[in-house]
């Protein structure tokens, strides 16, 4: 037996595992006393620094009495489910790592049920023992009835738990005693994962993620399922549709620290990547030259949610980006399904508009960040959910499960909020301080609810959902109620104007700032949409009077993130994405083509 152990570390949000392996890192010894790094060592794109969590799959190896262990850190967001239903496989075992206070999440089970299915063995860990109103042996009980309802083995039931904060740096085997380092925590990892197994016969390697460097190209990662690749060996590649193509393999290397080492040979058991093969696909087998044999390929839960992607045909365009025309955005989608496998990317009738398949509201709005950051500019429409039909021919739809979890007082609110939406209410318990609420609701009623609910609650609300099934069409959920505020004119808004139509609505833009005729600047205060006229400016006379002068007093614009703006955008309107800006707009910036086509559909 090789002394190998892969394990993946499974979370839901802002539990610790980033935190987790940082700890694992600097106990291991992996870098000189001299080296200094930041936290977080593994999250490291600007995306995911800046919101504080992990996206893409990475993986690291440290040493520990001889034995090498592969970690595989996992996003905890349901929206990147496709990047952990991959990984899961090059794993043996998997580390849960759960929140000693809020225990158990949506996220979690999601992801812990993908790891019971493939049979993986589980370590708990209990993290942030330290908080305060923590409850780990709840926590712990919490944990084994959900394994239980998943379906668990025996084998798998009788798992390890340990408690501990990975912020702090210490594991132990019971929450009252600390101990001084995470050591317990390795010792555990060596005891129980089952070491990875040596297959003997003829080379097989399943493609589960890919990397890309400018000097070799792509570089396919997985874990070598049985016999041994060579360096320089003539092999078979067999696609997901069971064609076969002869490849090469150039250089291999394994994962060492946070690198990787070049290696003339690699086992079944160890993850490695290899360089030298064109053409591949995640999911494809590296087989035998002589005797291909391919491996089951990896299924990937469907998408519940499309957006349409377009060009940017504002008046604005090309001001900020360096990718504005319709084939950049076509090879960037496409280059973007290679290795983000819940996505989907279909072309429409018109050449420069692109159907764009997704998860949910924030896998889609990561990709648009991305983007936007490379120097694209894009325009969005609302996200519309998928539809499916039974063999009866009765409407489908995406249900969530959504978990709230609010101040007392505030209950009521976000339960009247999500039961307007069509959410029935199935769970409500207190847990610490605070209410903990659990719905199903129709994926289409979350679109837009998370603005309403933090409003309602003061921004004390905590909410997670998750995709449950498909079910039978809940009927019309009402949408935003009030219109929309439209420049009638391009140019800068002028503070006199602005301060002038303040009993119209909430603006979006301050004074002095650049707009177009036809972009959405503002809400309505009711239900039709308004357009207005932002540009004039004050008629000067010369003569003073008192009293006439009064300063303008300026209500500061509604600010939008990405997801936000996302959400907020009605039908009939597009959200322009450019590397400095977002703007709403309507799609027909002509205000008599809106009222034509508004007669048409009447």
């Amino acid at each position: 037996m090789q002394n190998i152990r892969n394990i993946a570390i499974i979370a839901h949000v802002d539990h610790g595992k980033t935190t987790l392996v940082d700890k694992i890192i600097h106990a291991s010894k992996l870098f000189d006393e001299h080296q200094q790094f930041d936290d977080l060592i593994l999250d490291n794109n600007d995306l995911e620094r800046e919101r504080g969590i992990t996206i893409v799959s990475k993986n690291v190896s440290v040493r520990y009495k001889d034995v090498k262990i592969n970690i595989i850190d996992t996003p905890g967001h349901a929206d990147f489910g496709g990047e952990v239903e991959r990984v899961l496989k090059m794993a043996d075992g998997v580390l849960l790592l759960v929140d000693a206070f809020e225990g158990a999440m949506p996220q979690t089970r999601f992801v812990l049920g993908k790891a019971i299915d493939l049979g993986l063995k589980p370590i708990v860990v209990v993290n942030k023992v330290d908080k305060e109103n923590c409850r780990p042996d709840e926590v712990h009980e919490q944990v084994f009835d959900l394994m239980f309802n998943l379906g668990a083995t025996e084998d798998q039931l009788d798992f390890v738990t340990l408690y501990g904060s990975s912020k702090q740096g210490w594991m132990s085997t019971d929450w009252k005693t600390k101990t001084d380092s995470i050591i317990p925590l390795l010792d555990a990892v060596v005891a129980s994962i089952p070491a990875a197994p040596t297959l003997d016969g003829t080379p097989q390697m399943q493609v589960t993620s890919l990397d890309y460097s400018s000097f070799v190209g792509r570089i396919a990662i997985g874990r070598v399922h049985r016999g041994t690749l060579k360096e320089g060996a003539n092999m078979s590649l067999v696609k997901r549709d069971g064609t076969i193509k002869k490849v090469k393999i150039k250089e291999l290397q394994v994962f060492e620290g946070l690198g990787r080492t070049k290696v003339a040979e690699v086992s079944s058991g160890e993850i490695c990547a290899v360089t030298g093969i064109e053409g591949f696909d995640i999911g494809d087998t590296l087989a035998d030259a002589e005797n291909p044999e391919g491996l089951t390929t990896i299924s990937i839960d469907e998408p519940t949610m499309n957006m349409l992607f377009t060009i940017n045909n504002s008046p604005f365009f090309g001001k900020e980006g360096k990718f504005v025309t319709s084939r950049h955005l076509r090879d960037r989608l496409f280059k973007e399904t290679e290795k983000n496998l819940a996505l989907r990317v279909k072309e429409t009738d018109r050449e420069d508009s692109f159907l764009v398949y997704g998860r949910g509201i924030l896998h889609l709005s990561v990709l648009i960040e991305t983007m936007r950051r490379e120097g694209f500019e894009l325009q969005v429409g609302q996200p519309q959910v998928l539809f499916r039909e039974d063999e009866n021919g009765n409407r489908l739809e995406p249900i969530e499960h959504l978990v709230v979890d609010v101040p007392e007082e505030t209950a009521g609110k976000v339960i009247e909020l999500v039961t307007m939406r069509k959410g029935e209410l199935t769970i409500m318990e207190p847990k610490g301080d605070l209410q903990h609420l659990e719905f199903n609701i129709p994926a289409r009623g979350l679109i837009g609810l998370r603005n309403n609910v933090l409003t309602a609650t003061a921004g004390e609300a905590i909410m997670n959902h998750r995709f449950s099934a498909y079910e039978p069409y809940k009927g019309v959920i009402p949408g935003r109620i009030a219109g929309s505020l439209i420049s009638m004119d391009t140019g800068a808004g002028t503070a006199y104007t602005i301060d002038k139509m303040q009993d119209r609505g909430e603006f979006f833009v301050d004074p002095g700032e650049e707009v177009y005729a036809g972009q959405v600047i503002g809400e309505h205060t009711r239900p039709n949409d308004l357009t207005i006229n932002i540009q004039k400016g004050k008629k000067l006379t010369n003569m003073r009077a008192s009293g006439s002068d009064d300063n303008a007093k300026i209500i500061p614009k509604r600010q939008f993130s990405l997801e936000e703006a996302m959400e907020y955008i009605q039908k009939d309107e597009y959200l322009e994405v450019t590397p400095k800006s977002m703007r709403m707009r309507k799609i027909l910036l002509d205000e008599n083509e809106r009222l034509r086509s508004a007669k048409k559909v009447d």
